[in-house]
C-alpha cells in the first residue's frame, strides 16, 4: 500500500447543515448537470405527519450514495427513477448508483412522484471536492450516540466546497447557483444538532405515478427521496386523453392532521439585491478616515466599515471585511477550498463584465472561480486595469482542528486562517505566466522639484519580473526633454506620483506618452511617498541587503552612490513603500540589483530623445500605436526573452565609440560567414524558458516545482551549448570575448542532478529529495512507510481472522482504507458498515480509525515538511545567484549579436556594411539607400543617394510636390544611421559615416489639444531643442517648419532657423520645405545645397506623375493645385484657386522680388545679420565666421 495516495477522512455522520453534494468518486460535477436548470420550486404544503414534519425541518438529507444497505432500504419501489444530478456519476460499483449513471448517461429526465409534504432542495457543486475537511472522527462520535435509529447515515464526502442556498431560502425557477454555492460549514466552529424525533413509527405515506391506482407505502427508513426535487416531470403530469389537453394532478394524498406551517416571511438572497440597499455604509461610502469622496484627502483604497455592522457580522464576513476595508479599490479573490471567491462589489464586477455566475454565501453576494484557473482569471482583471489581490488558506481544515486541539482557540481562530497572500497589478506582476509578452514592465515612481528655477526630477523604477531596479536624478531642460525621453524609452505601464506634487507640463507628458491601460497612483506626501530621510532609515533598518552570516546592512554599489540624491531617495521610497503594500519588496529589494539609468548618454552613445523615438517610429508607428512596421520589429530577431530586453536597450542607446561598433560589425561578418555558431546557438536556444524573471522567482522562493525544473535544464541546455561552441573560440572578436567569460556552471549544476527526483517534481508538483539529502523529509518518510506498514499487517491479520483471502482495502472518496469483503463473509459486530454493492460491503472498526487517523496526521506534517525542502532548495540555488545571473547576461549579448547578423543577412542585395571615419568634418554618405522598413512589403521600392557634409554642404534643403516622398528621405536617412551605430548592415551600395551623436527632428505638421498645444507651438517647441542642443556631430531634420502660422511669420522663421543651423551650430541634415523662396535666399550659403523630389508634370491635365528620385536642383513649385485635382476636388474651384494663388501667395510675390534685386547687389539677410553681429561682439566662433567668410566670397 506504499503508493497510495495521501491520505483522506474517514467515515464520519453527516452535518446536519450539509448536503450530500457529490458521489463517492468525489469528481468534478457532469457538465450535463452543471447547465441544467433548477426545477421549479414548489411551495410545501403541510407535512403529513410528525415524522414527515421532521423530514421536512432537518437541514440535509444524507447521501444516497454511500449508505449502508439496510433491510428498510434493500428493496426499493421499482418504478421509481431516478433524477440525474448535476453531481459527478457515482462509481459503478455501488448498486445504488446504477440506475442514476444510467440515466445521466443518456440524457434522459427520470422523475419521480412529487410529495406535497415535504420541501427539498438540491445541493449541487460546481467543481471537485477539495481534500480539506472537518475532522470526521469528532464526527462518528455523535453518530455512535444515534445508533438506535435503524439506520447509519453515510457522511457526505465534500467539504466547505458545497454550494448551497440558505436553509428557508425560496428557490429560485430559473436560478443554477446550486452550482455555485459553498458550504461554510469548514469555517464554523463545530456545533451539536438534534435531529427531531419521530413522534410515530407509522410509515409516511408518498404518491406514486398517477398510473397507479393509490399510493405505494414506502419505508420510513428509505431516504432515497430526500434527494429529489419536488417537482415531478411533465410525464407523470400527462395522461393520453384526445379531448382533455389539461394535465392531470397527482392523486391526493390522505394527511393525517398537523400543525399549520410557519408564515414567517423568508429572507431574500443577498445576490437579488445590491449591496448598497442592504448596507448603508456601502450606500455611502467613506474612506478610512472617515472622509466622503470629493475630499482632498479621500483615500479610495480604503472604507469605513461602522461598529454597529461589525457587530452583525458572521466570522466569516468579519475576516473578509478585515482584508477588504483596506483594499476597496481592488479585487479580492479570496480562497475558499478550491475555490477563489469574490464578494458584494467585487461580485457585481465579476458578474458584469465576465458575466461569472452570480449568487451568495450568507449574506454576501458572491462569483467563484476554480483554483485552477485562478491565473486566467487574474490575467482577465490585470487587463482591465484591475489591481487584484490573493487571500490563501493558511492551513487545512484537519490542520485547523489540529491546531485547535493543541492550543484553546478563541471564537474567532475557529474558522480557517486566511492571510493576504499578495497584490497584482499591471506594472507589478512577477509570474511569467501573466505577463503578456517579453518586453520589461515598469512600475515608475516619479518625484519631481525645482533646483535653480528650472525642473528637477528623481526616478526609481522597477522590472518586477526579473527584480531590476533604476534610479536616476537629473536637472532637465524647461521643455522636459530628458524626462520625455525616459517616458519614451520605458513605455511605464504603473505611475506612482506624489499627490499634489507634479507639474502640469510632467502630467501632460506622461497622459501624451503612455497607453490607456498605464496604471496611475497618487501617494500621500510623507506616509505614502517618503520623503528622503524616511527611506534611508527605512532601508537601513529593514534587513533588504543583510549579507550572509552578518547582520548589517550592506547597500548595492549603485545605491550607495546615490544615498546623498534626496529626490531619487525619496522616489525610492515610494517604490519601496508601494512593493511593501503588494508584498513585494523584501523579495525584490533582497536582490540588489540596481542599476543606474541616464535617459540621453552623453558621452558613448548616439542620443535619441524622445520625440525623435516617436518621429521616426522606432518602436511604435504612428499609425495605430502598434509595433508593426518600426525600427524595433525589423532588426530584434532574438530568441530567447533575456535577449530581447537587452536588444531593446541596444536600440535606444546605439553606439557612439567606433570601436565598438566595429566589434559588433566584425561579430556579424564571422556569424554570418561560418553560420554554423548561429545554427547552434538558435537550435539550442529555441525554447529557453525566461531564465531571468525565473532565477527571480527562485529568489522570492515563489518558484513553482516544474518551472524549478525548466530553470535547471536551462542552465544545463546553456553548458551545453557553450562546450559546442568552444571549438570556434580562441580568437579575439566580440564572441570569442563572450564565450571566455561564460562562467563554468558545471560545479553549481553538479549537486542538483542527484538533489531530487526531476520525474516526480513533474508529475506530482513536488520536489521530493532523494534520500540522504534532507534528515526530516526522510524521518518523516519512514514515519509514513511504518503507518502503511501496519495497515497492511492489519488486513493480513484480518484475512487470517475471517479466513478470506480476498479482504482488500478500498478508497471510496475520501474515505479511504475501507475493509472490503464479500457480503458472505460474517465480520464482527463492532465493524460498522460504510458503504455496499450487490456484492461486497465495505467497513471500519476502531483500530482501523485510529491507524487511518494517525495517517492522516502524519501526511498533513509531511505536506508542511516538503514545502519547507522546497524553500531550502531555493535557497541553495539563489546562493549561485551571480553565477546564474552572469551566464544569462552572456547568452543575451550572444543572443542580440546573432539577431543583428540574421537582421543583416535579411537585408537582402544590395546591403553593406557600413565605414566608419574619424575626420574633423561630419559626413554621412549612403549610396542607394532604401528605407529599412519597406524592404519587406514594397518590392519597387526606388533608392536614392544620400550625402551630407564632408566635401559636399552639410544641409540639403529638400523642395517638391506634396506627396513626393521628402518626409521619406528624411526619415530613412536617421533610420540607416541608427541601423548603422547599432552595429547592423544598411541596405544600401555603400555606406559612409563619421558617428553621430545625437538624431533631432522636427516633423509634420501637428497640435497637441490635450496638451493645450497649438500646431505652431509644437512646431517651435522641438525646434528650441534644436537649437539649443545639436553639435557638429548631431544629424537634423527639420521638416515643415514654419507651416503653422502665416506665410510671413512661417517664412521669417524658417529663415532664421536655417540660417542658424547652417551657419552656427554646423550639423549635418534636412531641411524640407515649401517655401521656395529660401532656396533664392541661399542660393550661395556655401554649407547649403538644394534638392528635389523629381516629378513628371501634365499641365493640361493637372497630373502628377512622381519619380520619387532625389536630384539637384529647386523644385518649381509645390503643385497644390495638381495634388487637388487628383484628389477630385472640382475643376472650377482649382482654376478659382489658382488666381488667386498668383496674385495673392506672398511666397511666390518674395522669390520674384529676390530674382528682381538679384540683378544688381543683392545680400543675403542671414549674411547682414552675421557681420553686425561680429561687429558688435567678436565673441562669434571660428567655424561660424568661417561659414560667414565663405559665404561673403560666394557673393
Amino acid at each position: 500500500m506504499s503508493d497510495r495516495t495521501a491520505a483522506r477522512t474517514p467515515a464520519r455522520a453527516a452535518s446536519a447543515t450539509k448536503k450530500s453534494a457529490t458521489a463517492s468518486t468525489g469528481k468534478q460535477q457532469s457538465i450535463l448537470g452543471f447547465f441544467s436548470k433548477s426545477s421549479a420550486s414548489k411551495t410545501p404544503g403541510p407535512a403529513s405527519s410528525p415524522l414527515a414534519r421532521a423530514s421536512t425541518s432537518k437541514p440535509e438529507p444524507p447521501s444516497r450514495y454511500l449508505k449502508e444497505t439496510t433491510k428498510s432500504n434493500a428493496n426499493r419501489p421499482a418504478n421509481i427513477t431516478p433524477v440525474p444530478s448535476s453531481d459527478a456519476v457515482g462509481p459503478s460499483s455501488s448498486q445504488e448508483n446504477v440506475s442514476t449513471a444510467k440515466a445521466s448517461a443518456f440524457g434522459e429526465k427520470p422523475t419521480v412522484a412529487s410529495s406535497p409534504t415535504r420541501k427539498v432542495k438540491k445541493a449541487v457543486n460546481y467543481a471537485e471536492s477539495s481534500d480539506e475537511d472537518e475532522d470526521p472522527f469528532e464526527s462518528m462520535k455523535v453518530r455512535k450516540s444515534r445508533q438506535r435509529r435503524s439506520r447509519t447515515t453515510v457522511p457526505d464526502e465534500d467539504d466547505d466546497d458545497v454550494y448551497e442556498a440558505e436553509p428557508n431560502a425560496p428557490e429560485d425557477e430559473d436560478d443554477d447557483m446550486g452550482d455555485f454555492v459553498v458550504s461554510d460549514e469548514s469555517d464554523a466552529p463545530s456545533k451539536k444538532r438534534k435531529r427531531p424525533a419521530a413522534k410515530s413509527t407509522a410509515p409516511r405515506k408518498r404518491s406514486n405515478v398517477p398510473s397507479s391506482p393509490g399510493p405505494t407505502p414506502v419505508d420510513d427508513d428509505d431516504d432515497v427521496m430526500d434527494d429529489l426535487p419536488t417537482s415531478t416531470s411533465t410525464a407523470q403530469k400527462w395522461k393520453y386523453d384526445p379531448n382533455n389537453t389539461e394535465p392531470t394532478q397527482p392523486m391526493a394524498v390522505s394527511t393525517r392532521p398537523t400543525k399549520a406551517p410557519s408564515t414567517s416571511k423568508t429572507k431574500p438572497k443577498a445576490h437579488t439585491k445590491e449591496p448598497e440597499k442592504r448596507h448603508e455604509w456601502l450606500a455611502n461610502i467613506r474612506d478610512g478616515n472617515k472622509n466622503p469622496p470629493g475630499h482632498p484627502d479621500f483615500d479610495p483604497g480604503t472604507i469605513y466599515v461602522p461598529p454597529i455592522a461589525w457587530k452583525e457580522f458572521s466570522a466569516f464576513e468579519k475576516q473578509y471585511w478585515e482584508i477588504k476595508k483596506n483594499l476597496w479599490d481592488t479585487v479580492v479573490f479570496f480562497k475558499k477550498g478550491k475555490f477563489y471567491e469574490l464578494y458584494e462589489n467585487d461580485a457585481t464586477i465579476g458578474h458584469q463584465l465576465f458575466d461569472l455566475k452570480l449568487t451568495d454565501r450568507v449574506n454576501m453576494r458572491m462569483v467563484g472561480v476554480p483554483e485552477s484557473s485562478l491565473d486566467l482569471w487574474v490575467n482577465q482583471f490585470v487587463a482591465k486595469g484591475f489591481k487584484v489581490a490573493r487571500v490563501d488558506q493558511m492551513e487545512s481544515a484537519l490542520g485547523k482542528e489540529m491546531r485547535e486541539r493543541d492550543a484553546k482557540a478563541s471564537k474567532a481562530d475557529k474558522i480557517i486562517r486566511r492571510e493576504l497572500a499578495c497584490i497584482l497589478t499591471g506594472g507589478t506582476l512577477v509570474d511569467g505566466s501573466m505577463l503578456q509578452d517579453d518586453m520589461a514592465t515598469y512600475c515608475v515612481a516619479i518625484k519631481e522639484s525645482v533646483v535653480d528655477d528650472k525642473p528637477a526630477f528623481g526616478l526609481a523604477f522597477v522590472d518586477a519580473a526579473t527584480g531590476q531596479f533604476f534610479v536616476s536624478e537629473f536637472v532637465d531642460d524647461v521643455d522636459l526633454t530628458k524626462f520625455e525621453t525616459f517616458v519614451a524609452q520605458t513605455s511605464p505601464r504603473e505611475l506612482l506620483l506624489e499627490k499634489s506634487r507634479i507639474s502640469t507640463k510632467a502630467l501632460r507628458i506622461l497622459k501624451n506618452n503612455t497607453s490607456p491601460t498605464t496604471i496611475w497612483n497618487y501617494l500621500k506626501q510623507s506616509t505614502e511617498f517618503w520623503e528622503a530621510d524616511i527611506t534611508r532609515r527605512e532601508l537601513d533598518c529593514s534587513g533588504y541587503f543583510v549579507s550572509e552570516g552578518s547582520k548589517d546592512e550592506v547597500w548595492p554599489k549603485t545605491l550607495a552612490e546615490a544615498r546623498d540624491k534626496d529626490l531619487l531617495m525619496s522616489a525610492l521610497g515610494a517604490l519601496t513603500h508601494y512593493l511593501r503594500v503588494l508584498k513585494l519588496e523584501r523579495s525584490l529589494l533582497s536582490q540588489g540589483s540596481f542599476e543606474w539609468y541616464t535617459p540621453i548618454h552623453k558621452n558613448g552613445t548616439l542620443i535619441l530623445d524622445g520625440q525623435s523615438l516617436i518621429n521616426l517610429e522606432v518602436f511604435t508607428n504612428t499609425a495605430n500605436g502598434g509595433p508593426e512596421g518600426t525600427l524595433f520589429s525589423l532588426l530584434n530577431r532574438c530568441i530567447t526573452p533575456f535577449g530581447k530586453r537587452l536588444f531593446r536597450k541596444w536600440v535606444c542607446h546605439p553606439l557612439c565609440n567606433i570601436q565598438k561598433i566595429n566589434e559588433r560589425l566584425d561579430a556579424v561578418d564571422m556569424l554570418n560567414a561560418d553560420r554554423s555558431i548561429r545554427e547552434q546557438f538558435s537550435s539550442q536556444m529555441t525554447k529557453m524558458p525566461d531564465l531571468e524573471r525565473l532565477i527571480s522567482r527562485i529568489h522570492a522562493g515563489a518558484c513553482k516545482p516544474e518551472d524549478f525544473i525548466r530553470v535547471l535544464e536551462g542552465f544545463e541546455q546553456i553548458d551545453y551549448a557553450m562546450g559546442l561552441l568552444d571549438a570556434f573560440g580562441g580568437g579575439n572578436s566580440l564572441v570569442d570575448k563572450l564565450l571566455a567569460a561564460m562562467p563554468n556552471l558545471k560545479d553549481p549544476l553538479g549537486y542538483w542532478e542527484t538533489a531530487f527526483d526531476r520525474k516526480k517534481a513533474r508529475d506530482q508538483k513536488l520536489l521530493i529529495p532523494e534520500k540522504g539529502i534532507e534528515e526530516d523529509f526522510d524521518n518523516s518518510q519512514a514515519e509514513l512507510d511504518r503507518i502503511k506498514g501496519e495497515l497492511d499487517s492489519l488486513l493480513n491479520e484480518q484475512k487470517a481472522a475471517l479466513k478470506c483471502k480476498t479482504l482488500k482495502f478500498t478508497d471510496i472518496g475520501k474515505e479511504i482504507y475501507q475493509i472490503e469483503a464479500p457480503k458472505t463473509v460474517k465480520v464482527p459486530k463492532t465493524w460498522r458498515q460504510m458503504s455496499a454493492t450487490s456484492a461486497v460491503k465495505r467497513y471500519y472498526f476502531r483500530e482501523l480509525e485510529d491507524l487511518v487517523r494517525e495517517l492522516q496526521e502524519a501526511e498533513e506534517t509531511h505536506s508542511q515538511i516538503v514545502k519547507e525542502v522546497a524553500s531550502r532548495f531555493f535557497e541553495r540555488f539563489d546562493a549561485d545567484y551571480e553565477v546564474w545571473l552572469q551566464a544569462i547576461q552572456i547568452i543575451a549579448q550572444l543572443d542580440c549579436l546573432i539577431s543583428l547578423a540574421k537582421s543583416s543577412a535579411a537585408l537582402g542585395e544590395p546591403s553593406c556594411r557600413p565605414v566608419f571615419v574619424d575626420e574633423e568634418r561630419s559626413v554621412v554618405e549612403f549610396k542607394e539607400l532604401r528605407h529599412p522598413c519597406m524592404i519587406n512589403t514594397v518590392n519597387d521600392f526606388i533608392p536614392n543617394d544620400i550625402k551630407l557634409g564632408g566635401d559636399e554642404a552639410k544641409i540639403n534643403l529638400l523642395t517638391g510636390a506634396n506627396a513626393a516622398g521628402k518626409s521619406t528621405i528624411l526619415r530613412m536617412s536617421c533610420i540607416a544611421v541608427i541601423m548603422a551605430q547599432i552595429g547592423c548592415y544598411v541596405p544600401a551600395v555603400s555606406a559612409r559615416l563619421t558617428p553621430v551623436d545625437r538624431i533631432m527632428s522636427r516633423l509634420g505638421a501637428n497640435d497637441n489639444i490635450f496638451a493645450a498645444q497649438s500646431t505652431f507651438f509644437v512646431e517651435l517647441s522641438e525646434t528650441k531643442k534644436i537649437l539649443s542642443e545639436a553639435t557638429p556631430r548631431s544629424l537634423v531634420i527639420l521638416d515643415e517648419l514654419g507651416r503653422g502660422t502665416s506665410s510671413y511669420d512661417g517664412v521669417a522663421v524658417a529663415q532664421a532657423v536655417l540660417h542658424h543651423v547652417a551657419s552656427h551650430i554646423g550639423c549635418v541634415g534636412f531641411f524640407a520645405t515649401h517655401y521656395h523662396s529660401l532656396a533664392t535666399e541661399f542660393e550661395n550659403h556655401p554649407e547649403i545645397r538644394p534638392r528635389r523630389m523629381q516629378i513628371h508634370v501634365d499641365d493640361e491635365n493637372r497630373q502628377i506623375t512622381f519619380l520619387y528620385k532625389l536630384e539637384e536642383g529647386v523644385a518649381e513649385g509645390s503643385f497644390g493645385m495638381h495634388c487637388a485635382a487628383m484628389c477630385g476636388i472640382p475643376s472650377k474651384v482649382i482654376e478659382r484657386a489658382e488666381v488667386a494663388a498668383k496674385e495673392w501667395e506672398h511666397t511666390s510675390r518674395l522669390k520674384e522680388s529676390l530674382e528682381r534685386a538679384k540683378t544688381g547687389c543683392y545680400i543675403p539677410l542671414g549674411v547682414l545679420s552675421d557681420v553686425a553681429s561680429l561687429l558688435r561682439d567678436s565673441t562669434m566662433e571660428k567655424r561660424a565666421i568661417d561659414v560667414l567668410a565663405r559665404a561673403i566670397e560666394a557673393l
